[in-house]
């Protein structure tokens, strides 16, 4: 999916840009990712967020209470704005329920998202959960798993769940979704993409995870394939029709 110069019949991305480039910016902002992800459930999923989308307080002094480590800010947001709406966050990978969260063998990573096979796992180190909006770190499955395969993911908690929604969605509702094997640099489709301005990000073991907009399309490139997500039936038949 090769990017092409804009014109101003692809500007209708239907995304919170404003929020979403306040959200990864060099200056910490996790109030404008919650505003991303509120617009993105509004505008791309079957509903907006609403009060009974997240869990209580109580839920997440659990985990404190269970482990005797701290739930940093930006994860107790996260799950109070969206821990239930698995719509949101369960198509492929799982985030895991508050009662579940839990650290590795060593006990030196809280471990909070699990890939659908559990062959990959997303958490925060222990030495930063004193931090509000500390980075992530992932590490795939493997048959001992030591300290340093865990690496670093995204540098913040709350755009990481960004990319949580982002990737559940190109995962989620078949007739709206579309994969292909060759990377956005490879495979050339008519239309024009933008790039989000998202960091690239390690999937599969791969660097280089990057993501694209175009009309109500979004398009994630991991490299060696690529996967999109309209908005609307009416926005997959204007792609696929450009595509062919």
């Amino acid at each position: 999916m090769t990017p092409v110069p804009r014109t101003s019949q692809t500007s209708n991305y239907a995304l919170d840009l404003d929020a979403l480039t306040a959200a990864v910016g060099e200056q910490p902002d996790r109030e404008a990712a919650w505003r991303f992800i509120r617009a993105f459930a509004r505008d791309w999923s079957r509903r907006p967020l609403g009060d009974e989308d997240g869990y209580r307080d109580t839920d997440l002094d659990a985990v404190t209470e269970r482990l005797g480590v701290p739930v940093p800010a930006a994860l107790r947001e996260a799950y109070r704005l969206l821990g239930k709406r698995t719509d949101l966050t369960d198509n492929q990978d799982e985030l895991l329920t508050p009662d579940r969260i839990h650290p590795d063998e060593d006990r030196g990573v809280l471990i909070y998202r699990v890939e659908n096979q559990c062959c990959a796992y997303w958490g925060i180190r222990v030495t930063d959960l004193d931090q509000d909006d500390p980075p992530v770190v992932a590490r795939p499955d493997v048959p001992a798993p030591r300290a340093e395969d865990w690496t670093t993911w995204l540098d913040r908690v709350s755009v990481a769940f960004i990319e949580i929604v982002l990737s559940e969605a190109v995962c989620g509702e078949e007739d709206l979704t579309g994969y292909d094997e060759q990377g956005a640099d490879d495979t050339e489709i008519a239309g024009t993409f933008q790039r989000l301005p998202i960091p690239e990000y390690p999937v599969s073991q791969s660097q280089g995870t990057r993501w694209y907009a175009r009309d109500e399309i979004i398009a994630r490139d991991d490299r060696d394939w690529t996967l999109t997500r309209a908005r609307t039936i009416e926005a997959r038949r204007r792609f696929d029709g450009l595509a062919r």
